[in-house]
């Protein structure tokens, strides 16, 4: 018997029931529909963004399992969010939102010395004298995860080293693992879902996130205010240490010295390291030999600029998880025209949907491109052949490959010549770079392309229809 959404959220609701109060099972649960499942996802909808944010904070940890045990461990929840309608029209929209799935990152309480002087009283027996516990903030973002980071070819290394360290903190040959690689390669997400796991996998570690910035401004207060000693105590009580940006020690010799200390404290007592940099031990200038040495004790995994279906995925989810859907060429305009970083890909991303939210417009390709010649500082950057292709392609409903293939079938011959005669217009290729992307043809192939366009463009209706709109994909106005 096939389950649908309704069976599957009853389930649910019978185990929710017996493990909270009925007055909260009323207020919190019995608004909610379940609207549809689809694999191990579960569609329910609540009447407004508090009702989500509110059931993701305090009930989150019970839905889950209620979950698991109806779907398994793949168990994923969807909230169909009902938003007020600003526009004038009194039906109401909705927005799909992925549940967090996550409680609270939290550490438990460190043993801190203090003062045992002028006590009173019989001593509890099972409390060592001298010690208090302290909470420790992991300053962790719960958003930077491993199921929001994208893997490809460029950071497929640095990920797998990433899982296996939190799998197995301080267990593996990875101690330290250093994470390198330019701005917005997603360093930071990287070093943010190791310490989220570890919480997840082992609550009772102590995991901490700190900028190097952030070390060495607590460094030099601790100077300042003769606790230096405190400081050290505290970071060599830390379980899971995760400094980021790690090159800023660079020049910093005192702070170095400081580091190096707890550094090799932790290490010893088989305690894990994560660093991330902005370059490779070996490009680290302004750093002390003894350092750099126990940095390449473990892995050193690079992070690399991101091949266009990463940035296309990344781009999906990013929508997914902010519940937005936009049209498919345009997120593979803005992946195709932004492949520096990630943050930047992120940033025209939100642009984008402020300009349409804001100035009430429709996501279009359109709007797209005059978004992109604002936000790149080169607004007469040209697109790429690969685009051209892509595009073409795309017209005719064609796989790439078949362009680039040595096929002789009308069409395809086609497609391949008005790529070419586009390229030949729209970037500042050579014709024996553009052969070159088109199956290896030769200069000549690519002149002779150019002139069969032009001729079928002015001889037949159809073919001109071709070019007029694939033209209008490719330069778009501004």
């Amino acid at each position: 018997m096939e389950r649908t959404a309704e069976t599957v959220w009853n389930a649910c609701l019978d185990y929710i029931k017996d493990n909270i109060e009925s007055q909260s099972f009323k207020t919190w649960f019995s608004p909610i529909k379940p609207t549809k499942i689809q694999g191990k996802v579960l569609t329910v909808q609540v009447p407004s963004k508090f009702f989500y944010e509110w059931l993701e904070e305090h009930y989150i940890g019970i839905i889950k399992s209620s979950l698991i045990k109806e779907l398994g461990k793949e168990a994923k929840l969807v909230y169909s969010i009902v938003m007020e309608n600003t526009y004038g029209n009194p039906d109401p929209y909705t927005v799909k939102i992925p549940s967090n799935g996550r409680a609270p990152i939290k550490n438990p309480k460190v043993s801190m010395p203090v003062e045992i002087g002028g006590q009173e009283g019989i001593r509890n027996p099972f409390i060592i004298p001298g010690l208090r516990k302290v909470n420790v903030e992991s300053q962790l973002n719960p958003n930077y995860n491993f199921e929001n980071f994208i893997e490809g070819e460029c950071n497929r290394l640095a990920r797998s080293a990433g899982f296996a360290v939190a799998a197995k903190p301080g267990g593996t040959s990875f101690n330290p693992l250093l994470i390198y690689g330019g701005v917005g390669l997603g360093k930071t997400h990287l070093a943010h879902s190791i310490g989220i796991e570890i919480k997840d996998r082992y609550p009772d570690k102590t995991v901490l996130y700190v900028s190097a910035e952030k070390f060495t401004q607590q460094f030099i207060d601790a100077i300042r205010n003769n606790t230096k000693n405190d400081f050290v105590h505290f970071y060599q009580m830390i379980d899971v240490l995760i400094i980021d940006d790690v090159q800023s020690f660079s020049g910093k010799e005192k702070t170095q010295d400081v580091f190096f200390e707890i550094f090799n404290h932790l290490h010893q007592q088989g305690k894990q390291v994560v660093l991330t940099s902005d370059r490779a031990p070996v490009d680290m200038q302004g750093m002390e030999q003894r350092l750099l040495s126990r940095f390449k004790w473990g892995l050193s995994a690079d992070l690399q600029k991101p091949d266009l279906e990463t940035r296309i995925a990344i781009l999906n989810k990013k929508l997914y998880n902010d519940g937005i859907e936009m049209p498919l060429d345009v997120v593979e305009y803005l992946a195709y025209s932004i492949n520096s970083n990630v943050r930047e890909l992120e940033g025209a991303l939100i642009s984008l949907l402020a300009q349409s939210s804001l100035n009430k417009k429709k996501i279009t390709i359109e709007l797209a491109k005059q978004m992109i010649d604002k936000f790149v500082k080169n607004t007469t950057r040209e697109v790429s052949i690969d685009y051209i292709q892509k595009v073409v392609c795309d017209y005719f409903d064609m796989p790439v490959d078949l362009i680039k293939s040595k096929t002789r079938k009308r069409e395809i011959v086609q497609a391949r010549q008005l790529a070419m005669f586009f390229s030949k217009e729209l970037t500042k290729n050579s014709l024996a770079t553009i052969g070159a992307h088109c199956g290896n043809k030769d200069h000549a192939t690519v002149l002779h392309a150019c002139r069969t366009v032009n001729n079928l463009t002015e001889t037949d209706k159809r073919f001109k229809a071709y070019v007029v709109d694939i033209r209008k994909k490719l330069t778009l106005s501004n």
